[in-house]
């Protein structure tokens, strides 16, 4: 052989391998249907679709009306159409044109709503009310289904007194009933003890249902899991003994799949305190029950679970892997090990999942530091505990990603004589940018590009003013500060505070009336998320007499196209931990606003499921 070929596999194999770890990871995503609806108002139909990130991008569509073809030139502009023409009684279909020929139809006989909203009724148990919901596909046939908690009596961590056995059911779009799970006495009802995800965690197309349980727990085929007898409930109301488990159930039928030991356990009951948001310690059952939970692509291909508990001192972040039938720990963050102090104290009243950077593997940005793909610690501000964040490419001048976040300060941070009540810092290496009200206990902040005079989101809370990304003031806080949400048709974000959604120093868009929000002042919705037709996000609020819940979705005309928000990984992802505690608001994986870049390149790595 001649020597200068000797060794040609071997390169090519290096080459091979080069290009491997080079080439970015492909994350399994949910396979979605097109999301058609046609809703009439007194200008005609507004028909609104799905474009998806499985298609080519130069594919227009085509609207046929009853069989007849309604645009003489195949859309291409934006995913929906204003028919002048239409009405409440008109059937629509949707064609998809590639290279000038239509290809595929979706979802024959689209029926038209009469209002731009419909009603699911609800099997409310006595005395509950609906709270918080999650959506997922449990069938597999690319459309959600809603994953509802109903909430009876609640109590806050720091109060005594017993609460309800909570409720979790199903229902499809259609108001179809699909099961009921109830958690037992031996889980406490309330803000920061009941968490729950819904996601595809195996990737078979169909999604799960996981959160925290104990002895009690009836499942959605009404098996006990543990002791069916068990009372763990003390002379408080509160639960400070007994096993804590991890369950995942059957997305479509609500019956248990697996059930593990909850990492990490409650002991000891004083073990959580130390340095942070509110320091000091108890063995009461407040530092020690604080929970979230949330879904990170750690491997950048599959979704794992990950499940915590604390942030007020000690925080523990446990990662799960569940495939083939199988529950698997990936990795345990605790930082209460030597050589993570810093990091103890940190953690907010939620969390948010994002890859901030770059390297196709998701973090878990724990408030005011962040966990890396592998378990490790990334970093910490020492901006402390802090009850909103937000994580989105909120400078677009400059580089990656940027952090929102609210805090509650009492002391100094190093480098600043006060911890800041609202700061802003760069995502992958967290330094702090710029920070405002300087050792003031800050309780609500929002981030989100609101007004077209200033490029990138303005940033904004209680107890402060609205700034421009650079820090600098630029009016009055508005006065809502809770949720935010993508409703007209231009490419700012519109305020929902409430069952209301209105514009900056504008009108209002939508008054649901007969409809409440959520979780006292905190004023959240049911869900808020991209739901169905063109990227413009749904809002689903509980009617006041706690028997339906309506989902509305805008009807209001746009020039703009995107790939469905929930096909931006960071976007989707935000929609399953939207849930836990005090809920916040999704946000992209790149800028969404006024004067942003065109054409947004995303999503070409991932997959989507068989």
């Amino acid at each position: 052989m001649n020597f200068k070929f000797r060794f040609l596999p071997l390169l090519l194999l290096a080459v091979l391998l080069f290009i491997i770890k080079l080439s970015p990871a492909q994350r399994i995503m949910e396979r979605l249907n097109r999301g058609s609806i046609a809703v009439a108002d007194t200008n005609g139909v507004f028909i609104s679709w799905r474009l998806l990130a499985s298609d080519p991008q130069n594919i227009s569509f085509n609207v046929y009306r009853n069989q007849i073809k309604i645009n003489s030139e195949p859309l291409k502009n934006a995913t929906s159409i204003l028919d002048k023409n239409g009405n409440v009684n008109n059937l629509y279909r949707i064609v998809s044109v590639i290279d000038g020929k239509e290809t595929e139809t979706f979802q024959d006989n689209i029926s038209t709503l009469q209002n731009n909203f419909f009603d699911i009724p609800l099997k409310t148990p006595t005395g509950y009310k609906p709270n918080d919901a999650s959506v997922g596909d449990l069938d597999g046939d690319g459309e959600y289904e809603i994953i509802l908690h109903q909430a009876g009596r609640a109590h806050d961590n720091s109060h005594k007194g017993e609460t309800s056995e909570p409720i979790f059911q199903a229902y499809k779009m259609d108001g179809t009933f699909l099961w009921e799970i109830n958690l037992g006495k031996n889980i406490r009802d309330g803000a920061h003890y009941t968490q729950f995800i819904v996601y595809d965690l195996d990737s078979d197309g169909k999604a799960e249902f996981a959160c925290k349980t104990a002895d009690g727990t009836r499942d959605g085929a009404r098996k006990i899991i543990g002791d069916a007898n068990a009372n763990y409930v003390n002379e408080d109301g509160k639960i400070l003994d007994g096993p804590e488990f991890l369950t995942i159930f059957n997305g479509l039928t609500g019956k248990e799949l697996v059930t593990t030991k909850y990492i990490p356990s409650r002991y000891p009951l004083d073990g959580w305190g130390g340095i942070g948001g509110n320091g000091g310690n108890d063995n009461s059952g407040n530092r020690v029950d604080r929970f979230l939970a949330g879904v990170a692509y750690l491997d950048g291909i599959h979704p794992s679970l990950v499940m915590c508990r604390g942030y007020y001192g000690r925080s523990v972040l446990a990662a799960w892997d569940w495939n083939n039938g199988e529950l698997k720990s990936r990795w345990v963050f605790d930082s209460s090990k030597p050589g993570l102090e810093e990091f103890s104290g940190m953690g907010n009243h939620s969390l948010t999942v994002a890859d901030i950077d770059s390297d196709g593997k998701d973090e878990i940005i724990y408030g005011s530091m962040v966990v890396d793909d592998d378990g490790k610690g990334m970093y910490s501000t020492g901006l402390r505990h802090g009850d909103a964040l937000h994580v989105s490419d909120l400078d677009p001048t400059r580089p990656g990603m940027e952090v929102w976040g609210i805090h509650e300060n009492e002391v100094p941070i190093k480098g600043y004589e006060n911890g800041f009540g609202a700061a802003l810092f760069d995502a992958a290496s967290g330094e702090i940018i710029w920070g405002k009200l300087p050792g003031k206990d800050v309780g609500r902040g929002v981030a989100a590009d609101i007004d077209s005079s200033h490029f990138g989101a303005e940033m904004w809370c209680s107890g402060g003013g609205i700034w421009n990304n650079k820090g600098e003031l630029i009016g009055d806080s508005p006065r809502s500060a809770n949720f935010a949400i993508w409703w007209h048709g231009d490419l700012l974000r519109e305020l929902l505070n409430g069952n209301k959604i209105n514009k900056y120093k504008g009108k209002i868009l939508l008054n649901a009336e007969g409809f409440r929000s959520n979780n006292g002042s905190k004023a959240t919705p049911t869900l808020s998320a991209d739901l169905f037709g063109d990227w413009r996000e749904e809002v689903i609020f509980a009617a006041e007499d706690a028997q339906s819940l309506r989902i509305y979705t805008t009807n209001i005309q746009t020039n703009y196209r995107f790939i469905t928000l929930m096909h931006d990984p960071q976007y989707r992802l935000s929609i399953a931990w939207q849930n836990v505690a005090y809920n916040q608001p999704p946000h992209t994986s790149f800028y969404l606003g006024h004067g942003m870049h065109f054409p947004v390149m995303l999503n070409k790595n991932i997959q989507f499921v068989k």
